[in-house]
């Protein structure tokens, strides 16, 4: 249940310092009219009616200033570290929605410094891999162990690949986050863009199948072309790495009530409805999961979202099969504004 305090109801602190200004007039007035009729000296009459109203100031006061003490306290809790204090917010006064807003302030740092942990303990599990598999070849190359074989050079190369990835997409994405990445907007049809992607795709591994298809023909769209091909890419790669063997990925563009969608579909796994959403935080494995491989760190889905949400569109993951939500399978659905033809 929670401590009311008195002129909680008021929804302004002028109105409570009025009330309590008017509160003390009466209860001196009171106590002035009592202590004539009780024959009270003269001098001890307003002694009294002043050591009232004081108290009953400070008890009207103490329930106005409450949430500052405890907002001093929490601040001051927070700069140790501590983010899970909270700050008792029942009144309707300017001090009470700042008290709810030093609580929405308190969880969103919470929020950040957890993430933050995050980032620090998934970086170094993903940079320890790595290194440590560098270091164990180069200890063993250096003590004569293994000799400097091509084979060996290239599981080098791999690791040393696979660091520049993750470092590369660490930069992308605090550059998104960080709203520093500019956009350069030009009108681009999207046919041209897909068969761009597919035949990238089919380079890096010449077993993929893909089936591009975009309705209609000339369907165009203004964003940044360069991004949204980074975008359309890491789907495809991810649906790639996904799907059976010579089984088929399916590209396709067509235009859509809320502007352009651009859908990415594989017969993988699929996405287990419970991860649908959190697929696209930073570092997020899960055994369904799109960014859960062996040679990816989780940071693909992350960097799509945020290049998506900054040409203010959304992204989304669905079901091959909406009937069969729990079969095979799986549809990245990206929508864009805007769209022409």
């Amino acid at each position: 249940m929670r401590d009311v305090r008195p002129l909680d109801r008021l929804a302004s602190i002028k109105l409570k310092l009025g009330v309590a200004i008017v509160a003390a007039v009466a209860v001196s007035s009171l106590v002035s009219t009592a202590g004539f009729r009780l024959g009270v000296p003269l001098l001890l009459r307003p002694v009294i009616a002043a050591g009232i109203a004081l108290a009953m100031i400070q008890v009207l006061a103490r329930g106005m200033t409450s949430p500052l003490r405890e907002m001093a306290s929490a601040a001051k809790a927070m700069a140790r570290g501590d983010h899970s204090r909270r700050v008792t917010a029942t009144s309707r006064d300017e001090v009470g929605e700042l008290a709810r807003a030093f609580n929405a302030m308190a969880a969103d740092l919470g929020e950040v410094d957890r993430q933050r942990r995050d980032l620090v303990a998934n970086v170094s599990h993903e940079l320890r891999t790595p290194i440590g598999a560098l270091q164990a070849v180069l200890e063993n190359l250096v003590d004569g162990v293994e000799q400097a074989t091509p084979e060996t050079l290239r599981t080098m190369l791999k690791q040393i690949e696979r660091l520049g990835r993750l470092v590369s997409q660490l930069l992308d994405l605090s550059r998104l986050e960080s709203g520093a990445v500019p956009l350069h907007v030009e009108r681009f049809a999207l046919r041209d863009l897909l068969d761009d992607v597919a035949e990238e795709a089919a380079l890096a591994d010449p077993e993929s199948v893909l089936d591009v298809a975009v309705v209609p023909r000339d369907l165009a769209v203004e964003a940044d072309r360069e991004r949204i091909h980074q975008v359309v890419a890491n789907l495809v790669e991810n649906a790639v790495r996904h799907s059976p063997s010579g089984a088929p990925v399916r590209l396709r563009a067509e235009l859509a009530p809320r502007g352009v969608e651009i859908v990415v579909a594989d017969d993988g796994p699929g996405i287990a409805p419970e991860a649908a959403t959190r697929v696209f935080e930073r570092f997020y494995r899960s055994d369904e999961a799109r960014s859960a491989d062996a040679g990816g760190a989780g940071l693909g889905l992350a960097i799509v979202r945020w290049i998506v949400e900054l040409h203010g569109g959304s992204i989304r993951t669905e079901p091959v099969s909406p009937d069969r939500p729990s079969a095979p399978g799986c549809r990245m659905v990206v929508t864009l504004p805007g769209g022409s033809t």
